[in-house]
């Protein structure tokens, strides 16, 4: 889809950050997630921000967890379940930020696609490396995952670094070299080359990044919607053929299931039926996963549940963690609103510098029926006034603000979710708004 470039030149407009990083200790407070500075290596000029629960491991498990374009770590923190699931199973969870092309990881240059470019993938071993040394990370438990960008990124990672990382979950991805400049990198309706290469062809892409390696690879987990209008659907195929080939194996699955209505699953196992491949196909979702309970698979598939991966796990509702206020960026958190027999649910995230913040708002349908096009409207509680906006058209008049969804992502199907944001000004107190309704009806708040 060619429209990309546009919405990523809008969103890195919007998410640029006014005040510089503040060094903080070597240890994040437990249950909090705090800015490192000062990690190693860092040519890709990232952000990192750790998690580390209250029941962290004394050798915990690490995951990379990489937001979508236009996103940030505090944004991901917040908006996934990955937090959550770090105090339920106690591993470490590191949130980075992008910095080029709409806060996008660098998925697209030269140096991007070989082991030690300076570049992103560096950057990221690098907070990899600090996990391992200052939290005695265990470096035999390393896993990437990501959504969009992130998971583009997560295909890179474990295609540079199979040594380190041990499997990875990518949401709504491309293969690994998909895009062999900047120009192209608009992922949704290019056709060449992220869509054709054979699968002896993407494989040898990820063997000759490191042409010495002998395996084991890393095993994959990929997640694509149907519908999504913004890295097409066809790139899941892409990334099959990428990952079964770099396992030895052909693009026929040993087993299939439906783990939930709209899930469909394939597996490709090994001749020891030893799963190295998944491949989630969610029927009518749009470009926004992973919805509710998907990371909660991922974390499984990783083998860091204390059981066998299964398609479907049960997990108890957790709270929204919220991120301890720095100055920057700091996150204002979003009050607790439950109306009964909501039909929809909305996550607020504001992230804010001085007289200025960037927000992301993600719906999430809770009905029995599609929504076929969406407006959300909220009223500030104080001066807050919307400048631009990306994945939305938002108009303002006085306090009351309204969101209407844009051409491609107008319909949410059942248990789906669709975002959107926007950049503001405020003086004062920038306080969340304390109610949100879907085309009339109020949502819950979580």
């Amino acid at each position: 889809m060619k429209r990309l470039t546009a919405l990523l030149a809008t969103a890195c407009a919007a998410l640029l950050y006014a005040a510089a990083a503040l060094v903080f200790p070597h240890y994040a407070a437990a249950a909090t997630m705090t800015e490192v500075t000062n990690f190693g290596a860092n040519p890709g000029n990232l952000r990192m921000y750790v998690y580390v629960p209250n029941n962290v491991q004394p050798n915990p498990a690490i995951v990379l967890a990489m937001h979508p374009c236009g996103g940030s770590g505090p944004g991901f923190y917040s908006s996934s379940e990955f937090a959550s699931l770090a105090d339920r199973y106690g591993f470490v969870a590191i949130f980075p930020s992008a910095s080029k092309k709409a806060n996008c990881f660098d998925n697209w240059s030269d140096a991007s696609k070989v082991r030690g470019g300076q570049t992103d993938p560096v950057s990221l071993m690098s907070m990899v490396t600090y996990v391992e040394q200052q939290y005695h990370g265990d470096p035999s438990r390393v896993f990437a995952t990501g959504s969009s960008s992130g998971a583009m990124m997560t295909n890179a990672m474990l295609a540079l670094y199979p040594e380190v990382f041990k499997a990875g979950a990518a949401f709504m991805g491309v293969p690994f070299t998909c895009f062999p400049n900047e120009a192209a990198y608009q992922p949704g309706g290019n056709s060449a080359p992220c869509v054709g290469k054979t699968a002896q062809q993407w494989g040898d892409l990820v063997r000759n990044a490191n042409p010495s390696y002998r395996g084991p690879w890393p095993r994959m987990q990929l997640w694509h919607g149907t519908s999504d209008t913004v890295v097409a659907y066809a790139e899941l195929e892409e990334e099959v053929k990428q990952w079964t080939n770099v396992h030895g194996l052909n693009q026929t699955p040993t087993s299939t299931a439906t783990p939930q209505a709209g899930w469909n699953l394939r597996r490709f196992a090994d001749a020891s039926g030893s799963v190295k491949v998944e491949a989630y196909s969610i029927q009518g979702a749009g470009h926004s996963l992973p919805t509710s309970g998907m990371a909660a698979v991922a974390i499984q598939f990783f083998g860091l549940t204390g059981a066998s991966p299964s398609p479907s796990p049960t997990v108890s509702p957790s709270p929204t963690p919220t991120v301890t206020p720095s100055p920057t960026p700091t996150v204002t958190p979003s009050p607790t609103v439950t109306p009964t027999a909501s039909p929809c649910r909305v996550v607020y995230t504001a992230n804010s510098w001085n007289n200025g913040f960037t927000a992301d708002i993600t719906i999430t349908n809770r009905g029995t029926t599609a929504i076929n096009g969406w407006t959300v409207t909220w009223t500030w509680p104080g001066n807050q006034q919307v400048a631009n906006a990306w994945n939305a058209t938002v108009t303002q008049s006085g306090a009351q603000v309204t969101a209407r969804n844009v051409s491609y992502n107008g319909t949410i199907a059942p248990g789906a979710g669709t975002s959107f944001g926007f950049q503001a000004s405020y003086s004062g107190t920038n306080t969340a708004p304390s109610q949100f309704t879907v085309n009339g009806s109020i949502c819950a708040i979580t």
